[in-house]
């Protein structure tokens, strides 16, 4: 009887731990995938770009308000709506891309991403001039103010385009932004060209230095999200020593 009673012991263990590892693995099927998780952390950068990107915006216009005594409320109005317009097709393309890619590395991800929010920025600043110079003009704008809306419009085509995951390889991307960016650049010297003032000149440098925030943030945010299961595969993460404490 003694030597019966271990083995029966010995067999309801290993029966509770098959157990707990059969529910520990349900639980875990049950649980978000990690490209579900990646795409929620991509959405949740963009909420902090957004805000990086409205920040600068603001820390940027405020020291002309105090000294030059300009009033630049109203293009903090304009910024902030294009904030507002462009917010939510934001969070479903990073929903997008976050669940149809791996993580990179940070350095890439926040060059491509300031590259890019430059970009739409400058987009942002062609789109607010443009408002502004039509709505100087009455009801009846002139021809002019028409033609220079299919360059920003196929300028914002070829950012999605490139951002948007997909057959192209990273060369391919560079030079679809470049071309977006020399599109609306011209575009938005264009504008400025027709109704030109120093403040609108500043503006368009703060728009593209706002948005340059915003997407290096948003670089960040691609590059971390998703943790260790959404690297490459065969990728392994290097994990930083950590710091001593000074003596």
């Amino acid at each position: 009887m003694s030597s019966r009673g271990p083995s029966r012991r010995r067999k309801a263990d290993d029966g509770g731990d098959k157990g707990r590892r059969d529910g520990g693995a349900r639980r875990t099927q049950q649980g978000i995938q990690p490209r579900y998780r990646r795409a929620f952390g991509c959405v949740t950068w963009i909420y902090m770009a957004t805000l990086v990107y409205l920040a600068v915006a603001s820390v940027g216009l405020m020291p002309v308000w105090f000294f030059a005594g300009w009033d630049v409320f109203s293009i903090l109005e304009g910024i902030t709506f294009y904030a507002t317009v462009i917010f939510l097709p934001a969070m479903a393309l990073a929903a997008v891309v976050g669940a149809r890619t791996y993580r990179t590395e940070r350095q890439v991800a926040t060059r491509n991403g300031t590259s890019v929010g430059a970009v739409v920025g400058l987009i942002g600043f062609a789109f607010l001039l443009w408002l502004e110079n039509v709505a100087a003009e009455g009801s009846e704008p002139g021809l002019f103010y028409w033609l220079v809306i299919p360059p920003v419009v196929a300028s914002a085509a070829l950012v999605l385009y490139a951002v948007f995951p997909g057959k192209l390889d990273r060369a391919q991307r560079r030079r679809l932004v470049l071309v977006s960016a020399v599109l609306v650049g011209f575009t938005s010297l264009a504008l400025l060209a027709a109704n030109f003032s120093l403040l609108q000149a500043m503006t368009a440098g703060l728009c593209v230095l706002s948005g340059a925030a915003g997407g290096w943030t948003a670089g960040v945010g691609y590059a971390r999200a998703g943790g260790e299961e959404m690297l490459p595969p065969g990728v392994t993460e290097v994990r930083r020593a950590p710091r001593r404490k000074p003596r």
